[in-house]
């Protein structure tokens, strides 16, 4: 763990409903209440998915590496329209597809070391509480309902547009409003659907249908985490219409604040172009890790601001992956330093300097991509006093390696061990170059064979050809091995 002696009330906050840093102030003294809104479990995640993943995966980490109580809830919409669509698509039961595709979910967040969070509901195990609110809606004059729909009346919650900061003239003409003749307002909202055949339903006081998308996140919020509580996230294209809903009907329903921090992750670009399931240039989770360990998506990720876009591509993602391979190699590095040594631990001065910039980093808005720079400054200085050979240097060698797993690992970041790392990497490297391992077998063997008859010209060519497509040869006295070149390799 981060060893953070930087005090709690130093953490800011971008908070999306002010434009501005805020002072970071928890509901509860030592706890932190977060609830991330999930995935509609109806098909595979892609990588769009993976960075809310790995962003609040991270704010998670980060806040409990500072003593934090954390109750995390991050939900799953199990009943939803694109969900009966798929079910018919597949022939088989609406249950069966939520339970396929949460499976796939978890093979995905798993691969990706996303810790679980406290709680995950799911939407179709609280349909009684999403009735209780819908209900206490109607109730208070803030919803009506025609012919078994209940919609939420957005004229009726003086509020409506303070999280998006837009006037509801600007919310009506930049977005996509559902004609519907039954709503009094087009921007109203449904928070229960009515019955249709052949659909899944469940009674209530106000007709058999289903629930709205919008009512799941507010009724299981503020049922594990009451309210207000401390931070709700979410990729920014929920800003609008969803969370401005959610934040509606909560507040409209409780007459109390519903959240005090709203944390939002900026889009996924890929090839400077928005990724969209509807144009096809989605990218599953599945296939980026055919390629890639799953660490590279993450220090991607982390590269980059979380409010701020990103853009992926071929060689954004290489970079990133060579980046990765340089923070194994240089953790390596200082175990091998350390093999068969006895030496007296000392305090590597410089690490304890980045620890205290890596802190400030995060506490100013968990800055990732300024906090990972120390991380790689660490990573620079260790094989500097590797390269160096200094038998003296050694404990100051250990010091600098247990400040980086520290720090790596808070972002959840260098938690393979070297030997699988370095053998995914070889796999998935001959994968991308259309190669195989019996290739750079039958290579090192030619090179063996040229080399015992003296013909130095060729073996020169066999290593020089291996280096143009990314290996590197290392002649050792156990024989010759190879590995993925790197800039320290």
């Amino acid at each position: 763990m981060v060893n953070n002696t930087v005090n709690a009330m130093a953490l800011k906050v971008y908070n999306t409903i002010s434009g501005k840093k805020e002072d970071f102030i928890p509901v509860s003294e030592g706890k932190v209440r977060l609830y991330v809104c999930g995935v509609t479990v109806y098909d595979h995640c892609h990588i769009g998915h993976a960075r809310s993943a790995i962003v609040f995966d991270t704010i998670y980490r980060y806040l409990r590496s500072k003593g934090y109580d954390v109750t995390y809830v991050r939900n799953f919409t199990d009943i939803d329209d694109k969900i009966i669509r798929r079910s018919h698509e597949e022939n088989i039961p609406w249950q069966e597809v939520g339970r396929k595709y949460i499976a796939s979910f978890y093979e995905d967040m798993d691969a990706l070391g996303i810790m679980r969070p406290t709680h995950e509901p799911r939407a179709t195990d609280h349909i009684g509480d999403m009735i209780a609110l819908v209900d206490s809606l109607i109730k208070k004059g803030h919803a009506y309902n025609v012919d078994g729909d209940v919609y939420f009346s957005v004229d009726s919650f003086r509020k409506y547009g303070e999280l998006s900061r837009r006037p509801l003239e600007e919310m009506m003409s930049g977005a996509r409003v559902e004609v519907d003749e039954k709503k009094k307002n087009p921007l109203d909202f449904a928070l229960w659907k009515a019955s249709k055949e052949g659909e899944p339903s469940w009674d209530a006081p106000f007709g058999k249908g289903r629930p709205g998308w919008h009512i799941e996140c507010s009724a299981m919020s503020t049922l594990f985490l009451g309210n207000p509580f401390d931070i709700h996230g979410g990729g920014k294209d929920l800003v609008f219409p969803h969370h401005e809903n959610e934040k509606a009907q909560t507040e409209a329903a409780t007459g109390e604040k519903f959240v005090n921090y709203w944390v939002h992750n900026g889009f996924v670009n890929i090839d400077r172009e928005k990724m969209s399931k509807s144009i096809g240039n989605t990218l599953s989770i599945k296939d980026f890790l055919k390629d890639y360990h799953p660490e590279v998506l993450r220090l991607f990720y982390l590269s980059n601001h979380y409010r701020s876009p990103v853009d992926y591509n071929g060689q954004s993602i290489d970079d990133v992956n060579t980046a990765l391979q340089r923070l194994y190699y240089s953790r390596q590095r200082a175990l091998d330093a350390q093999k068969g040594k006895s030496f007296k631990a000392r305090n590597f001065e410089q690490a304890d300097e980045l620890n205290k910039k890596f802190l400030e980093a995060m506490d100013d808005d968990f800055n990732t991509a300024l906090a990972l720079s120390y991380v790689f400054e660490l990573s620079k200085e260790i094989n500097r006093m590797v390269d160096e050979k200094d038998a003296s240097a050694t404990p100051l060698i250990s010091s600098a390696n247990q400040m980086l797993e520290s720090l790596a690992g808070t972002l959840g970041l260098l938690e393979d061990n070297f030997e699988s790392f370095e053998n995914q990497a070889k796999m998935r490297h001959l994968a991308r170059m259309g190669l195989d391992a019996p290739f750079v077998e039958n290579a090192i063997h030619d090179r063996i064979e040229a080399r015992k008859t003296k013909n130095f010209q060729k073996a020169d060519e066999i290593r020089n050809a291996l280096a143009e497509k990314g290996i590197m040869l290392l002649d050792t006295p156990q024989g010759t091995q190879w590995r993925i070149k790197t800039s320290v390799s």
